[in-house]
């Protein structure tokens, strides 16, 4: 089975209302279907969090690196997906397209290791989490992991959040950005966008070449102040990480710039580009092999 078939496997079963208080049979269902996929290449660790009183999971996978001559392990990659929906929609696009790459990445990752460990993590409640009043990303589970690997004093090689990944519109005038933002890229909405605090330019233009390199045409934007000039940077999983000092980037398609079902009930499989989402994910898995 070629990768767009499984990727298409994925979407099928995950593609279902799974707001995580409205829709809680969905949610518990695609909950427990990535925690099966997951397991197939290791044990998964179950970090519990809660809010507004009750408790909810991340997923996590952690798979080794290639062992190294010497004996200090290098730092994880991190790499993560949210499977949480707004209420109403099947969220195909935000973010089955996300979750279902993430689970594609287990596999090549665990059947060949990287250079460095990689822990995979499917967050929980991304679309419930909000800006505290000191700017600090709070309320989500990839918030609520943030703190507890700054806790730890865990550090990260890269946290990379796999945010919205399958929709492509290559009408003019399909893409739309934050001003001035215009002026600088493309307005055809066809290409995968990379987002990044600014410590990390050289993954950004490392992944974005790599993603072109298979055929998906792919921008990569570096923003100062953890996205605080554009807010529209922010949301995702990678905020908290940006607010607690972790080197970070978003991979997204750029939601509701682009794709019109967005946190819609249209969001649907049938709307995605799967050739475009398989190139991201390829692209994805031939540049994280060779992050050193």
């Amino acid at each position: 089975m070629d990768l767009k078939q499984r990727l298409q496997n994925h979407l099928t079963e995950i593609v279902r209302d799974r707001d995580p208080f409205l829709s809680t049979a969905g949610h518990f269902f695609v909950r427990q279907y990535i925690h099966a996929e997951l397991s197939q290449w290791g044990k998964v660790d179950i970090h519990e969090f809660q809010i507004r009183g009750q408790t909810f999971q991340n997923l996590i996978l952690n798979l080794p690196g290639l062992q190294q001559s010497s004996k200090k392990e290098p730092p994880p990659i991190l790499i993560g997906a949210h499977y949480d929906t707004v209420p109403g929609t099947p969220g195909a696009d935000d973010n089955a397209t996300g979750v279902s790459v993430l689970l594609e990445l287990a596999k090549s990752l665990a059947t060949q290791p990287a250079k460095h460990p990689i822990q995979l993590v499917a967050f929980d409640l991304e679309e419930y989490g909000f800006t505290g009043k000191d700017g600090i990303a709070v309320g989500s589970g990839a918030s609520a992991y943030a703190d507890l690997l700054r806790q730890q004093q865990q550090p990260l090689r890269l946290m990379i959040s796999l945010e919205m990944l399958g929709y492509s519109d290559a009408t003019p005038g399909s893409q739309r950005y934050p001003s001035p933002l215009e002026r600088f890229y493309p307005n055809r909405g066809d290409f995968i966008a990379l987002i990044g605090n600014l410590s990390i330019v050289p993954d950004l233009i490392h992944l974005s070449r790599n993603i072109r390199q298979v055929g998906v045409p792919s921008e990569w934007l570096p923003v100062p102040n953890r996205g605080r000039i554009v807010p529209q940077t922010r949301l995702s999983d990678h905020a908290p990480f940006w607010d607690r000092g972790y080197r970070a980037m978003m991979v997204t398609d750029t939601a509701m710039l682009r794709n019109p079902h967005y946190h819609k009930p249209s969001d649907r499989i049938e709307t995605l580009n799967l050739d475009f989402l398989t190139g991201v994910c390829q692209g994805l898995i031939q540049g994280i092999y060779q992050l050193r």
